[in-house]
């Protein structure tokens, strides 16, 4: 018999709300389980187990990512719709430290094919398609904007910036400045 109150749902996003406490790679069923005041044999009945939770949390983060960057493009396009997808990345990245970090767990291809990751492919693309990238540019380009907008975060988290001058959000500004204008000189490697 399962205890009443817990769901997978409900174990998940409580594993998302712990990994912004103390960080997505100290999660775990046993920290879980304190968490509800139950043995961890009763999270099994939700969760198989703690890479199952892991990817649940990731799966989570990236659908919450996802409606964000959607809700932030909506009417945009070129310049203003890449910043405002490169200012939810960074903006849930400083809320969410821990959610964040999941979006990066490795997913198995099945599981990542049907989940969020690729609504979130798909909007960097038709942004890039305001800048005339296709086919192999495009792909080059998604993954330069996808490499800086996390190495960015990453480094900005880890308080990279914290002691010199100027200030991260002008940094930011001068590089999605950068990127916008190379994206539009197409010059992609």
């Amino acid at each position: 018999m399962t205890r009443a109150g817990l769901s997978r749902d409900r174990l998940i996003r409580a594993g998302a709300d712990l990994a912004d406490e103390i960080g997505f790679d100290r999660v775990t069923p046993s920290e879980l389980a304190r968490r509800f005041d139950v043995k961890v044999a009763s999270l099994y009945s939700h969760v198989r187990n703690a890479d199952d939770l892991r990817t649940g949390i990731a799966l989570l983060a990236l659908e919450e990512l996802a409606g964000r960057a959607a809700e932030a493009l909506a009417g945009r396009a070129g310049r203003d719709a890449l910043i405002a997808f490169a200012n939810v990345y960074r903006d849930y990245a400083r809320a969410h430290p821990g959610r964040y970090a999941a979006t990066r767990l490795r997913l198995d291809a099945e599981t990542a094919a049907g989940s969020a990751g690729v609504r979130h492919a798909q909007m960097m693309r038709a942004i890039l398609r305001g800048y005339e990238l296709t086919g192999p540019d495009q792909t080059h380009a998604v993954r330069l904007l996808g490499s800086v907008f996390h190495g960015y975060a990453d480094l900005e988290a880890a308080g990279g910036f914290d002691h010199s001058a100027p200030d991260s959000q002008t940094s930011w500004e001068r590089i999605l400045d950068a990127l916008d204008g190379l994206l539009r000189m197409r010059m992609m490697p």
